[in-house]
């Protein structure tokens, strides 16, 4: 996983960052000179595990979606790479162009052919103008849309990956119908006959990420997001102030957690003690187990029972936040 060379702390980890180096400040210590301190670094190791947990079990929704948006998080090629072996990218829509933004191809899931989708951030510089920053433009929801038919046709599941802070808005992307490419992946994810799982794997934004993740399991990492808007923009609409950002977030109910308790998403993959971007080796881990499972589950039904259980869920949720809405 190639990341930029500057690491970037979050306010609220100060602490944490300030034990670690103080930790291998010691361990190189020991190597240079011949003293013995090893119960200072018990000391503050153990010290470190008791802040990861404070933080890190108690965390704001605004500090949630900080480290959701962490640069040095994994993205989807990271997971492509972790998961998926013998991966052909294919390109294009057969309209326009290529996207570097969404990533779309097939490969095998520990023997298993399947249809991988998703949208790519970059770690550096470099690599977020080539991928746009990971928001797709049209041609991108419609190379997506010929990934789903081919699933569809060769029962081949669907394992999609959304980090995205919303479908590029930019006057070329508008031109080309953003709008309508956008409600055509929904659509089209409602007819694939063959199993749909998505795993928002950081930043879930608008219909920029529901466009590939109208599946029949929706899971969510421990430290994501996926809300109808950015909390910097519903801030500027109700509040028309950046200030309230904050108030914004909590507001908006963009956890996890949250989407869990309102029926939303399916599972929660756990991520290790201070976010994926400490030790992604384990949220791989993670989810390799959860894409499992959930693949072994699907494969029982046949193409018309999973479009059927798609709708279905879809539906049930709508009813779920109108009873929500009049209870209160």
């Amino acid at each position: 996983m190639t990341t930029d060379s500057t690491e970037v702390v979050l306010d609220f980890e100060k602490n944490i960052v300030e034990i670690e180096e103080k930790i291998e400040h010691l361990q190189e210590l020991v190597k240079s000179e011949d003293v013995d301190i090893t119960k200072e670094i018990k000391r503050l190791q153990h010290k470190l595990t008791k802040s990861l947990n404070a933080t890190y079990h108690n965390l704001t929704a605004w500090q949630k979606t900080q480290i959701a948006r962490h640069p040095q998080r994994p993205h989807c090629l990271d997971y492509i790479k972790a998961l998926i072996t013998d991966f052909v990218p294919l390109c294009g829509d057969r309209r326009f162009g290529e996207d570097e933004a969404m990533i779309a191809g097939i490969g095998k899931f520990e023997g298993v052919s399947v249809v991988v989708i998703g949208q790519e951030k970059g770690h550096d510089l470099e690599t977020r103008m080539k991928h746009n920053f990971g928001m797709a433009k049209p041609e991108g929801y419609r190379k997506a849309q010929r990934l789903m038919d081919m699933a569809s046709r060769f029962n081949m599941p669907v394992l999609s990956f959304v980090d995205t802070a919303g479908a590029y808005p930019g006057m070329d992307a508008e031109e080309r119908g953003q709008a309508e490419a956008i409600a055509a992946s929904i659509e089209k994810c409602f007819e694939v006959k063959a199993p749909i799982i998505a795993t928002v794997i950081g930043e879930g934004g608008s219909g920029g990420a529901i466009a590939i993740a109208t599946a029949n399991v929706i899971m969510m990492l421990e430290h994501s997001i996926y809300s109808v808007i950015s909390p910097e923009g519903c801030a500027s609409i109700l509040w028309r102030s950046a200030d309230k950002t904050k108030e914004a977030t909590e507001a908006l109910k963009l956890t996890a957690q949250d989407l869990k308790s309102f029926g939303v998403i399916d599972e929660i993959v756990p991520e290790p003690l201070g976010g994926a971007h400490r030790k992604p080796e384990i949220v791989f881990e993670n989810l390799r187990k959860s894409l499992r499972k959930h693949i072994n589950e699907l494969a029982r039904f046949s193409g018309e029972e999973l479009k059927k259980q798609r709708t279905e869920k879809f539906l049930a949720m709508s009813r779920n936040f109108e009873k929500h809405s009049s209870s209160k």
